[in-house]
């Protein structure tokens, strides 16, 4: 596979170098382009073509994935759409861009492909999501192959995107903040906060882990620790009573 990202930001520079940490791709393999030189020079310095040239980038791989913020989707669109793109797959990364906007710049024969990943995928433990739109079966399976090296894959009707989005991309933050909190709290319970950050992380990571090696819903797990009386019953039934599953809930469907 001859692979282009364009877009070296925070999510395109997530991408390019989770794919090139885990060895998804070859460095001579992959192409980064930006229009900023300067955020080009990492993914040089790994070995992978850097360019800001769009065209040329495309013209030179089969697979191209655009990973820009949505109002410069069009902008790179326009930039590519002489190029022949017949039977190469174009990856939209750019949430919320719907396929009328960039239908109208592919080949009848070119693969659209929607993929959503969160930020971890830099460290190849992403939550991802790939949905065809105008793609064949081998075509979204080459892409979800590609990306299951850098985390999980689901892979999932377009309509469902936008769930997608909510719960595992905007919802890698919402984590973070209930991090966040957690860590203020054990500050407040008498430990430094790098210390209460470790503790903090391994308990959620622990967390995840039991759920996933057990496949149990995670109420199963929580009463395994709510000893009639005691400390985690209590602090549970505070943290509902402040509104703790309604405000993640809430949030979920706002992100949406």
């Amino acid at each position: 596979m001859k692979l282009t990202v364009i877009g070296a930001g925070n999510m395109g520079g997530a991408t390019a170098l989770g794919l090139l940490e885990k060895g998804a791709i070859a460095p001579a393999n992959l192409t980064v382009t930006d229009a900023n030189e300067a955020v080009l020079a990492k993914f040089k310095d790994k070995g992978a073509n850097v360019t800001t040239d769009n065209k040329a980038a495309v013209d030179a791989s089969d697979t191209i994935i655009i990973v820009v913020k949505p109002w410069v989707v069009p902008l790179v669109l326009e930039q590519i759409k002489d190029c022949d793109l017949s039977g190469k797959t174009v990856v939209c990364m750019a949430a919320g861009v719907k396929p009328e906007v960039i239908l109208p710049y592919l080949k009848e024969s070119t693969q659209l492909v929607y993929v959503i990943p969160n930020t971890a995928i830099e460290i190849g433990q992403a939550m991802i999501f790939v949905a065809p739109y105008r793609a064949s079966k081998a075509a979204t399976d080459a892409v979800a192959d590609l990306f299951s090296k850098v985390g999980v894959v689901k892979q999932v009707a377009f309509a469902n995107l936008g769930g997608g989005i909510a719960l595992a991309s905007c919802g890698i933050a919402y984590a973070m903040r209930y991090i966040r909190a957690a860590v203020e709290g054990g500050v407040e319970l008498g430990f430094y906060p790098q210390d209460a950050t470790d503790i903090v992380c391994q308990t959620v990571i622990g967390a995840a882990s039991l759920i996933r090696a057990h496949r149990s819903h995670p109420e199963a797990e929580i009463d395994k620790v709510t000893t009639p009386g005691g400390m985690t019953i209590k602090g549970l039934n505070a943290m509902e009573e402040a509104g703790f599953t309604d405000a993640v809930i809430k949030g979920l469907k706002a992100g949406k």
